[in-house]
Protein backbone atom coordinates (compact mmCIF):
# COMPACT_ATOMS: atom_id res chain seq x y z
CA UNK A 1 0.00 0.00 0.00
CA UNK A 2 1.15 3.54 -1.21
CA UNK A 3 2.17 5.56 1.67
CA UNK A 4 0.24 8.18 2.87
CA UNK A 5 2.63 11.29 1.35
CA UNK A 6 2.92 9.58 -2.08
CA UNK A 7 -0.97 9.35 -2.39
CA UNK A 8 -1.34 12.92 -1.23
CA UNK A 9 1.24 13.94 -3.62
CA UNK A 10 -0.27 12.29 -6.62
CA UNK A 11 -3.84 13.79 -6.06
CA UNK A 12 -2.25 16.73 -6.14
CA UNK A 13 -0.71 16.50 -9.21
CA UNK A 14 -2.71 18.91 -11.61
CA UNK A 15 -3.05 21.50 -9.19
CA UNK A 16 0.78 21.68 -8.44
CA UNK A 17 1.51 21.65 -11.64
CA UNK A 18 -0.52 25.11 -12.16
CA UNK A 19 1.33 26.17 -9.67
CA UNK A 20 4.66 26.04 -11.16
CA UNK A 21 2.93 27.51 -14.50
CA UNK A 22 1.51 30.75 -12.64
CA UNK A 23 2.38 33.82 -14.12
CA UNK A 24 3.94 35.26 -10.46
CA UNK A 25 6.40 31.82 -10.77
CA UNK A 26 7.12 32.26 -14.63
CA UNK A 27 8.03 35.82 -13.97
CA UNK A 28 9.78 35.27 -11.22
CA UNK A 29 12.00 32.85 -13.12
CA UNK A 30 12.52 34.94 -15.92
CA UNK A 31 13.65 37.76 -13.59
CA UNK A 32 10.76 39.88 -15.22
CA UNK A 33 8.44 39.91 -12.44
CA UNK A 34 7.23 43.60 -11.05
CA UNK A 35 8.64 44.95 -8.31
CA UNK A 36 5.30 45.72 -7.10
CA UNK A 37 3.97 42.16 -7.18
CA UNK A 38 7.16 40.68 -5.71
CA UNK A 39 6.74 43.63 -2.88
CA UNK A 40 3.27 42.28 -2.07
CA UNK A 41 4.40 38.74 -2.14
CA UNK A 42 7.08 39.33 0.67
CA UNK A 43 4.84 41.54 2.74
CA UNK A 44 1.73 38.80 2.86
CA UNK A 45 4.64 36.08 3.13
CA UNK A 46 5.96 37.78 6.16
CA UNK A 47 2.37 38.23 7.88
CA UNK A 48 1.73 34.53 6.86
CA UNK A 49 5.03 33.27 8.42
CA UNK A 50 3.63 34.80 11.72
CA UNK A 51 0.97 32.34 11.94
CA UNK A 52 2.72 29.22 10.31
CA UNK A 53 4.97 29.90 13.77
CA UNK A 54 2.32 29.40 15.19
CA UNK A 55 0.93 26.66 13.92
CA UNK A 56 3.96 24.95 13.82
CA UNK A 57 4.77 25.36 17.63
CA UNK A 58 1.38 24.05 18.12
CA UNK A 59 2.60 20.60 16.41
CA UNK A 60 5.39 20.65 18.34
CA UNK A 61 3.37 20.75 21.60
CA UNK A 62 0.71 17.90 20.20
CA UNK A 63 3.60 15.34 18.82
CA UNK A 64 3.40 12.18 20.42
CA UNK A 65 7.10 11.71 19.10
CA UNK A 66 10.28 13.72 20.68
CA UNK A 67 11.84 13.79 17.43
CA UNK A 68 8.88 15.60 15.70
CA UNK A 69 8.60 17.36 18.51
CA UNK A 70 12.30 19.00 17.94
CA UNK A 71 11.90 19.38 14.31
CA UNK A 72 8.86 21.23 14.74
CA UNK A 73 10.28 23.39 17.46
CA UNK A 74 12.93 24.19 15.33
CA UNK A 75 11.08 24.70 11.88
CA UNK A 76 8.90 27.06 13.99
CA UNK A 77 11.79 29.21 15.19
CA UNK A 78 13.22 29.42 11.52
CA UNK A 79 9.84 30.59 9.97
CA UNK A 80 11.08 33.36 12.30
CA UNK A 81 14.42 33.99 12.60
CA UNK A 82 15.64 32.57 9.36
CA UNK A 83 12.73 33.78 7.40
CA UNK A 84 13.09 37.24 8.99
CA UNK A 85 16.32 37.48 7.66
CA UNK A 86 15.47 36.71 4.40
CA UNK A 87 12.66 39.21 4.47
CA UNK A 88 14.82 42.12 5.71
CA UNK A 89 17.32 42.28 3.36
CA UNK A 90 14.72 41.45 0.77
CA UNK A 91 12.70 44.75 2.20
CA UNK A 92 16.02 46.77 1.83
CA UNK A 93 16.56 45.55 -1.61
CA UNK A 94 13.31 45.96 -3.05
CA UNK A 95 12.45 49.57 -1.05
CA UNK A 96 10.14 47.99 1.55
CA UNK A 97 9.86 50.15 4.66
CA UNK A 98 9.27 48.45 7.93
CA UNK A 99 6.94 51.03 8.92
CA UNK A 100 4.68 49.86 5.18
CA UNK A 101 5.23 46.23 6.59
CA UNK A 102 4.01 46.91 9.38
CA UNK A 103 1.09 48.87 8.72
CA UNK A 104 0.19 46.17 6.07
CA UNK A 105 -2.89 43.96 6.86
CA UNK A 106 -3.42 40.58 5.76
CA UNK A 107 -4.56 39.63 1.90
CA UNK A 108 -8.05 37.62 1.96
CA UNK A 109 -6.19 34.81 0.70
CA UNK A 110 -3.43 35.26 3.66
CA UNK A 111 -6.31 35.52 6.13
CA UNK A 112 -7.81 32.63 4.99
CA UNK A 113 -4.92 30.21 4.56
CA UNK A 114 -3.47 31.40 8.21
CA UNK A 115 -7.16 30.90 9.95
CA UNK A 116 -6.91 27.70 8.29
CA UNK A 117 -3.73 26.38 9.69
CA UNK A 118 -4.39 27.75 13.05
CA UNK A 119 -8.18 25.90 13.64
CA UNK A 120 -6.96 22.92 12.27
CA UNK A 121 -4.35 23.46 15.27
CA UNK A 122 -6.52 23.80 17.93
CA UNK A 123 -9.62 22.12 16.70
CA UNK A 124 -8.18 19.20 14.13
CA UNK A 125 -6.40 15.68 15.18
CA UNK A 126 -2.51 15.80 15.00
CA UNK A 127 -2.75 13.47 11.93
CA UNK A 128 -4.59 16.33 10.13
CA UNK A 129 -2.27 19.17 11.45
CA UNK A 130 0.49 17.74 9.79
CA UNK A 131 -1.43 16.82 6.65
CA UNK A 132 -1.89 20.87 6.79
CA UNK A 133 1.44 21.58 7.27
CA UNK A 134 3.42 19.61 4.87
CA UNK A 135 2.33 21.54 1.53
CA UNK A 136 3.61 24.37 2.22
CA UNK A 137 7.62 22.93 2.88
CA UNK A 138 7.02 20.72 0.28
CA UNK A 139 5.25 22.65 -2.44
CA UNK A 140 8.20 25.46 -1.73
CA UNK A 141 10.71 23.10 -2.08
CA UNK A 142 9.41 21.95 -5.73
CA UNK A 143 9.06 25.28 -7.09
CA UNK A 144 12.31 26.21 -5.35
CA UNK A 145 13.96 23.53 -7.35
CA UNK A 146 12.08 24.16 -10.64
CA UNK A 147 12.75 27.90 -10.65
CA UNK A 148 16.39 27.16 -9.83
CA UNK A 149 16.62 25.03 -13.02
CA UNK A 150 15.37 27.42 -15.14
CA UNK A 151 16.65 31.26 -13.81
CA UNK A 152 17.45 34.12 -16.07
CA UNK A 153 21.10 34.98 -15.38
CA UNK A 154 21.79 37.72 -12.55
CA UNK A 155 18.16 37.19 -11.73
CA UNK A 156 16.60 39.80 -9.12
CA UNK A 157 14.78 37.40 -7.42
CA UNK A 158 17.77 35.02 -6.69
CA UNK A 159 18.08 35.11 -2.99
CA UNK A 160 14.40 34.12 -3.04
CA UNK A 161 15.14 31.09 -5.24
CA UNK A 162 18.63 29.92 -3.13
CA UNK A 163 16.53 29.73 0.09
CA UNK A 164 14.05 27.22 -1.68
CA UNK A 165 16.67 25.16 -3.37
CA UNK A 166 18.43 24.94 -0.56
CA UNK A 167 20.08 21.44 0.67
CA UNK A 168 19.07 22.18 4.47
CA UNK A 169 15.46 22.93 3.26
CA UNK A 170 15.32 19.85 1.07
CA UNK A 171 16.48 17.82 4.51
CA UNK A 172 13.69 20.19 6.70
CA UNK A 173 10.67 18.50 4.25
CA UNK A 174 11.93 15.27 4.01
CA UNK A 175 12.09 15.15 7.69
CA UNK A 176 7.94 16.91 7.73
CA UNK A 177 7.23 13.97 5.41
CA UNK A 178 8.25 11.11 7.58
CA UNK A 179 6.68 12.51 10.03
CA UNK A 180 3.09 12.81 8.24
CA UNK A 181 3.26 9.15 7.04
CA UNK A 182 4.21 7.93 10.34
CA UNK A 183 0.97 10.30 11.63
CA UNK A 184 -1.26 8.39 8.77
CA UNK A 185 0.03 5.29 10.01
CA UNK A 186 -0.62 5.45 13.67
CA UNK A 187 -4.58 6.49 12.91
CA UNK A 188 -7.65 5.58 11.92
CA UNK A 189 -9.40 5.15 8.11
CA UNK A 190 -11.51 8.60 8.56
CA UNK A 191 -9.04 10.35 10.20
CA UNK A 192 -6.26 9.57 6.80
CA UNK A 193 -9.46 11.16 4.95
CA UNK A 194 -9.26 13.86 6.85
CA UNK A 195 -5.70 14.10 6.52
CA UNK A 196 -6.25 14.05 2.39
CA UNK A 197 -8.89 17.29 2.85
CA UNK A 198 -6.42 18.65 4.93
CA UNK A 199 -3.33 18.50 2.20
CA UNK A 200 -5.76 18.96 -0.53
CA UNK A 201 -7.04 22.90 1.30
CA UNK A 202 -3.81 24.00 2.24
CA UNK A 203 -2.07 23.15 -1.72
CA UNK A 204 -4.97 25.03 -2.86
CA UNK A 205 -3.96 27.96 -0.65
CA UNK A 206 -0.98 28.00 -2.20
CA UNK A 207 -2.17 28.36 -5.60
CA UNK A 208 -3.91 31.28 -4.16
CA UNK A 209 -1.30 32.73 -2.51
CA UNK A 210 0.62 33.60 -5.50
CA UNK A 211 -2.24 33.96 -7.35
CA UNK A 212 -3.29 36.39 -4.71
CA UNK A 213 0.15 38.49 -4.97
CA UNK A 214 -0.03 38.64 -8.56
CA UNK A 215 -3.27 40.28 -8.89
CA UNK A 216 -2.26 42.55 -5.72
CA UNK A 217 -4.80 41.30 -4.40
CA UNK A 218 -6.88 43.82 -1.16
CA UNK A 219 -9.67 43.60 0.41
CA UNK A 220 -12.97 44.74 -1.69
CA UNK A 221 -14.69 46.64 1.10
CA UNK A 222 -12.61 49.15 2.87
CA UNK A 223 -12.82 49.67 6.72
CA UNK A 224 -13.12 53.27 6.55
Amino acid sequence: MARFTERAWQDTATLRRRILDLPFNQELTAGTLSRERFQTYMIQDALYLEAYSRTLAIASARSPEPDAMVQFARASEEALVVERALHGSVFEQFGVSPAEAAATEPSPTCAGYTNFLLATAQTGTYAELVAAILPCFWIYWEVGHHISDRAAAENPYQAWIDTYSDKAFEESVEAVIAITDRAAAATTDGDRERMMQAFRRSTRYEWMFWDAAYRLEGWPVPMD
